[in-house]
C-alpha cells in the first residue's frame, strides 16, 4: 500500500509513518495543504490520510480541489474536529471516512485497509485499463486522459495498451517490438522510438504532468512522476 500522509503535526507524522512502515507500506509525507495537493495529483496512492487544520491550504480545500480534478483516491480525514456537523461536512466534501483524534493506530490501519479493498473492488471494468487520469477502453478502442478523447491509430493503441498493462514497469524496446509488432525486428531499428515519440506527443502534449518516460539505455515506462 502506498500512503500519502498530509499532516503538519510532526509527532503524529513520525508516529504514523513508523506504524505504516512496520506494516510494509510506503509513506509519502506532506506538511501543508499545497504540498499535499501536489503529491496527491502527481503520483499514485492507495489511500490518503488527510488532516483538516493545515497551513497554506486547509484540508477541506485540498479535498475539494482533488475531487474537482476527478481524482478518486480514497481519503480518510484525521482531525481533532469531532462534532457531527464537522464529520458530515468532511464526508460530503468527498472524504471516504473520518477518524477523530486521538485515535488508535490499529483502527486507522484497519480503516485504510477497508478503503483500499473497496477501491480495488470498484476498479475499472475488465474491458478498461486505467492509470492516473488515463482510461483505455478495449472494446470501443478509445483513449481518454482527464476526460479528453485522444485519437490513436492501431499501433499507438497497442503500445498504449501494453504500457497500461505494466504501469511503472520499464519495458525494453525488444519487449515492445515483440508485443506490438508480433515478430522480431532488428533491435537496433528506431521504429519503437518513433512510435513512442508519436504516442507521447498525443498523451502528454497538452498536460502539465508527463506520463510516458524514457529510461535511457533501458526502455520506456508509464509513470505519474518526473
Amino acid at each position: 500500500m502506498n500512503v500519502l500522509l498530509i499532516e503538519d503535526d510532526l509527532h503524529i507524522t513520525r508516529f504514523l509513518t513508523q506504524g505504516f512502515m512496520q506494516e510494509g507500506y510506503t509513506v509519502t509525507q506532506a506538511g501543508d495543504g499545497v504540498d499535499g495537493l501536489h503529491y496527491a495529483t502527481t503520483a499514485h496512492y492507495d489511500v490518503i490520510v488527510l488532516d483538516l487544520m493545515l497551513p497554506k491550504k486547509g484540508g477541506l480545500q485540498v479535498l475539494a480541489e482533488l475531487r474537482g480534478m476527478g481524482h478518486t483516491t480514497p481519503v480518510i480525514i484525521l482531525s481533532a474536529k469531532h462534532s457531527v456537523e464537522e464529520r458530515v461536512l468532511g464526508l460530503r466534501s468527498g472524504a471516504d471516512d473520518y477518524l477523530v483524534k486521538p485515535f488508535a493506530f490499529s483502527e486507522l490501519l484497519a480503516r485504510c485497509q477497508i478503503l483500499t479493498r473497496r477501491s480495488q473492488s470498484q476498479a475499472a471494468p475488465a474491458h478498461q485499463l486505467s492509470y492516473h487520469d488515463l482510461t483505455l477502453d478495449l472494446l470501443k478502442h478509445t483513449l481518454h486522459r482527464g476526460g479528453q478523447p485522444i485519437p490513436l491509430n492501431q499501433r499507438e493503441f497497442m503500445l498504449m495498451q501494453l504500457l497500461l498493462q505494466h504501469p511503472e514497469k520499464v519495458l525494453s524496446k525488444t519487449a515492445i517490438l515483440e508485443q506490438v509488432w508480433g515478430y522480431q525486428f532488428d533491435p537496433q531499428t528506431n521504429v519503437v522510438d518513433v512510435l513512442v515519440c508519436r504516442l507521447r506527443g498525443k498523451v502528454d502534449k497538452h498536460f502539465d504532468l508527463p506520463l510516458i518516460h524514457t529510461i535511457r539505455g533501458v526502455g520506456y515506462v508509464l509513470k505519474a512522476e518526473g
